[in-house]
């Protein structure tokens, strides 16, 4: 599948060069931030791993240290977000929504319904490496009612691969019996489908479900459920509309995580959904709401306008 991302490795890439360069912009009195974060933005996140290591076998300091150390504030955190390894951040991101006061939701799913099958094994895995504690019984304990079900058969990582032709029509009545055709709803049908089918036969089961109900899913997942369980349905049906409500009333914290964790897989995407449902594009979103180098650096990752 072509990257639908926007940042790209760079094609004559030295990580001695980039070490040696943020080591100058570091350098002495003043911070160069434009270089930092122009060199950076342009790099893919497997080529910062190499330019970390390189700027440690050069230097002998942290390359990550030395950043915290110069820059601040919401700058800061996208460039440490930026030098994180994929998986690490995601775990640190999960681990950080449950242990804080109050669970925070909106990263469960936004990380859980997103991320392949693979990748939620290995962060399984890593989470508890890293923490020795299991992310089932955490986000269990921290969860409940059918949001936490649809949480846990996700953990599962078993998704179906692929289509099961024989399925789509019956999935599709399934669903239409579960919601639209009955009084009241029934979630665990809901959960069961959208949860352990792959994104291509969910594709083709909501084309079907259209042709039968006349309605898109979406608008029946809106209408037949609520709270954090509507969103996480509409996360996993619907991939990149999680992404998008990055929009009203800039919550920085989610939009760094955004940009951060999807600007090499499907930026373009999420733009183009950003554009559907905002009245101004993501990147007008982001020149109006955030400013200085932070600014910069997000119209970097966000790489274009969608007037």
């Amino acid at each position: 599948m072509a990257s639908r991302g926007t940042v790209k490795a760079s094609g004559n890439f030295n990580a001695n060069e980039d070490a040696e360069t943020l080591y100058k912009a570091m350098k002495g009195l003043g911070t160069d931030e434009d270089a930092i974060l122009q060199l950076l933005t342009s790099r893919s996140n497997t080529q910062r791993q190499q330019i970390k290591a390189a700027y440690k076998t050069l230097h002998g300091k942290d390359l990550v240290s030395d950043l915290k150390g110069e820059l601040g504030g919401k700058f800061e955190t996208l460039i440490v977000g930026l030098m994180t390894a994929p998986l690490a951040y995601d775990v640190t991101s999960l681990r950080n929504a449950i242990k804080g006061a109050g669970t925070d939701e909106k990263v469960l799913v936004e990380i859980l319904a997103s991320r392949t099958a693979q990748q939620v094994k290995d962060i399984v895995a890593a989470y508890r490496e890293e923490y020795d504690d299991s992310l089932e019984e955490d986000i269990a304990g921290d969860t409940s009612g059918h949001f936490k079900r649809l949480l846990v058969i996700l953990l599962q990582a078993s998704r179906q691969q692929g289509v099961q032709q024989g399925n789509i029509e019956s999935d599709a009545q399934a669903l239409f019996k579960a919601g639209e055709q009955k009084f009241g709803t029934d979630e665990q049908q809901f959960i069961t489908i959208l949860g352990n089918r792959s994104a291509e036969h969910l594709r083709k089961v909501f084309d079907a479900y259209m042709k039968l109900s006349g309605y898109e899913i979406e608008e029946s997942i809106q209408r037949e459920t609520s709270g954090s369980l509507r969103d996480l349905l509409l996360a996993v049906g619907t991939k990149h509309k999680t992404h998008t409500r990055i929009g009203a009333g800039t919550d920085d914290q989610t939009l760094i995580r955004v940009m951060v964790t999807r600007s090499e897989v499907d930026m373009l995407d999420i733009r183009s959904e950003f554009r559907k449902i905002s009245p101004k594009s993501l990147h007008a979103m982001i020149m109006g709401d955030t400013g200085g180098d932070y600014r910069k650096a997000l119209l970097l990752l966000c790489g274009g306008d969608d007037a």
